[in-house]
C-alpha cells in the first residue's frame, strides 16, 4: 500500500494530538487578538493550504462573525502594491513554512502593524519565524507528495483557534468526536471505494461540486485527483456552477458531489437532479439517502456530522478515492510526475 494511504490512516491521531498540544496556545492567541481589536482577517496560502484557508473563511464567518478575505500574495510579490492591512489579523498557512510569497505577505502585514499568525507543520520554518504566533500541525513527517494529514490538521488548527476566539468550548469536544468519525469513515469507506474505482480507470476529466463550507472539500478533492491521478478535475461551488459552467455537462460526464446533510443539502439535491436529467454520471459522497439513491456510484458516509466540521470527514473519503484511483490507473500516488513535496512560488 502507498505512503499516502498510511498517512490517511494517521489523521485521527494527528487531530487528537493537535488538540492536546495547541489548546492553551490558541487561547493565548485569542486573548491577544481581543486586545489587538482586529475587525477583519486575511489568510495567505497556496495550493492545498489555500483550500484550508477557504474552510477558515467560512468557519470564522459563521462562528465568530469576523469577515475573512483570502489574500492575493501577488499584490506584494509581483505588483509591489501595499494593501492596507494595519490593525487586521493576518494568517499565513504553509505546511512546509517555505512558501516565499506567503512569507513576504506576512512580513508586509507585520510591518504595517497587523497581528500575524502562521499555521505550519515545521516549527523552525521561516514562516514561523516571521509571525507573532504559530500553531503547529503536529502531523509528523509527510512522505507522500500529496498532502493529506497536513490538510486535515490545518482544518483542525483553524477550528481550535475559532473555538478559542468565540469561547465555543463545544467545538473542541466536537473536534475530538470528528477524529473518531474519521476513523469510522476510513474503516467503512476504504473497501467500498476500492471496489468502485475500477469503473473510472480511464476517466480523464470530471466536475467536482459542493456547497457552503464544503466548497473547500470540492476544491481539495479535485486537487487530489489532478495531482495523483492526472485527471482534469474542475471544482466549483454548486451555486457558481449554475452560472455558466453547467453548459459543459454532457451525457456520461462524471460529476463528484460532496453532500453531507446540513444547510446545503437541499441545493445539493437539486443539483443532483439537474445533473441526472442532463445525463451526467453522479458519484455522490453523502449520508443522505436521496443523494445516494440518485447516484450511479454512491459512496455512503456512515456518520451524521456537524456541518461545520464535516469537511474534515468528507475530504478523507476523497483522499481515499484519489489514492485507489491512482493505483488502478497504474500511477504511484506518492510520487506524481513533475511534482515535489515543497513548491515555492513568488
Amino acid at each position: 500500500m502507498s505512503k499516502m494511504m498510511d498517512e490517511i490512516r494517521e489523521q485521527p491521531g494527528v487531530i487528537r494530538k493537535l488538540v492536546v498540544e495547541e489548546r492553551q496556545n490558541t487561547k493565548r492567541i485569542a486573548e491577544e487578538l481581543k486586545s489587538h481589536g482586529a475587525q477583519f482577517a486575511s489568510i495567505a496560502a497556496r495550493g492545498t493550504s489555500d483550500n484550508a484557508a477557504t474552510y477558515g473563511k467560512y468557519l470564522f464567518g459563521i462562528v465568530t462573525g469576523m469577515p475573512v478575505v483570502l489574500a492575493a500574495p501577488s499584490l506584494f510579490t509581483l505588483y509591489d502594491a501595499k494593501p492596507n492591512l494595519a490593525g487586521s489579523f493576518v494568517v499565513g498557512i504553509s505546511q512546509s513554512g517555505q512558501a516565499a510569497d506567503v512569507i513576504e505577505y506576512l512580513e508586509g502585514a507585520k510591518r504595517q502593524g497587523a497581528l500575524t499568525l502562521s499555521i505550519t507543520n515545521e516549527p523552525t520554518s521561516e514562516l514561523a519565524d516571521v509571525c507573532d504566533f504559530t500553531i503547529l500541525c503536529h502531523a509528523g513527517p509527510e512522505k507522500s507528495v500529496a498532502a493529506t494529514k497536513t490538510y486535515t490538521s490545518t482544518l483542525a488548527a483553524l477550528t481550535l483557534l475559532c473555538a478559542s476566539v468565540s469561547g465555543r468550548e463545544d467545538l473542541v469536544d466536537r473536534l475530538l468526536v470528528t477524529a473518531d468519525a474519521i476513523e469510522e469513515v476510513i474503516d467503512a469507506c476504504e473497501e467500498q471505494i476500492a471496489e468502485k474505482v475500477e469503473r473510472y480507470r480511464y476517466m480523464s476529466e470530471c466536475i467536482v461540486l459542493a456547497r457552503g463550507i464544503n466548497r473547500a472539500t470540492a476544491f481539495e478533492a479535485a486537487l487530489k485527483m489532478a495531482e495523483t491521478c492526472y485527471v482534469s478535475a474542475d471544482p466549483y461551488s454548486a451555486a457558481d456552477f449554475q452560472h455558466g459552467p453547467i453548459a459543459v455537462v454532457s451525457d456520461g460526464l462524471p460529476c463528484f458531489l460532496y453532500a453531507p446533510t446540513g444547510p446545503a443539502i437541499g441545493s445539493m439535491r437539486d443539483m443532483a437532479k439537474l445533473l441526472h436529467a442532463k445525463g451526467a454520471e453522479l458519484i455522490s459522497f453523502s449520508n443522505d439517502k436521496e443523494m445516494l439513491d440518485i447516484a450511479k456510484t454512491p459512496i455512503r458516509i456512515p456518520v451524521e456530522m456537524d456541518d461545520l466540521l464535516s469537511p474534515m470527514v468528507y475530504i478523507v473519503a476523497g483522499q481515499i478515492f484519489a489514492q485507489y484511483l491512482a493505483l488502478t490507473k497504474g500511477i504511484d500516488p506518492d510520487n506524481p510526475r513533475g511534482l515535489s513535496k515543497v513548491t515555492i512560488t513568488r
